[in-house]
């Protein structure tokens, strides 16, 4: 049986939303809505699982609205992005905005069903807690937590992923490929372009820590100093 975890759906087409509230409350989830991103900021943000934003919305865009969760709020929420404009600008900005998954409208509800429970599933928090691995580093599992010499670094869901597989495996090479398939799984379609873009935003979030994401030409990813 689903948990009862609970998203948030903002969109300014109001069909759109009462197909997503029918759809994803049948699957178990708590589901709140609003028809502005104004109206979501007067919400508890940090109380939800997932967002899933409407793209082109009246006077705030969603790009807007996942801005001030990731950069103000400092929120690493699942964020999924609805939009009838599907063009790789378009998702490229989503992906550099801290977004989990794009879909393009019209969309399949099974395909958007699915996509949400594969985000939640691997969102759900790990039995291991604590674990110091690549020296000034701690994973806390549980929490979805990297600290850097005792102090968390303000990652992303999929910005976590990456940089906690490459703790764990420190000094082993991960080709895009191999970090697409770990991290954003078979069930989303994404370029080696999100890689290296998500990997920009760790690299510049880990600032002179002295541990470094290096790239080996034709190989890919790896930690090292």
């Amino acid at each position: 049986m689903t948990d009862r975890r609970k998203i948030l759906a903002v969109d300014d087409e109001e069909p759109i939303l009462e197909i997503l509230s029918f759809n994803l409350e049948g699957e178990g989830y708590i589901v709140d809505t609003c028809l502005s991103a104004e109206e979501a900021l007067r919400k508890t943000l940090p109380s939800y699982d997932l967002f899933i934003l409407d793209v082109m919305m009246g006077h705030m865009s969603g790009f807007r609205l996942a801005e001030k969760i990731r950069k103000e709020m400092e929120l690493p929420t699942p964020i999924i992005f609805l939009t009838a404009r599907d063009t790789e600008n378009d998702r490229i900005t989503g992906f550099n905005l801290g977004a989990d998954d794009y879909l393009a409208k019209p969309f399949s509800v099974r395909e958007l069903t699915a996509r949400v429970k594969a985000i939640l599933r691997r969102s759900a928090p790990s039995r291991v807690t604590m674990t110091t691995i690549a020296g000034s580093f701690t994973v806390d599992t549980e929490n979805n937590l990297i600290l850097a010499e005792g102090k968390p670094l303000e990652l992303t869901r999929k910005e976590y992923e990456i940089l906690s597989l490459l703790i764990r495996n420190e000094g082993k090479i991960f080709s895009r490929q191999e970090i697409l398939a770990r991290v954003w799984g078979d069930d989303v379609i994404v370029t080696d372009r999100t890689v290296d873009v998500t990997i920009a935003r760790i690299r510049k979030k880990l600032g002179d820590s002295g541990v470094m994401i290096k790239n080996k030409s034709g190989y890919g990813y790896y930690l090292g100093e």
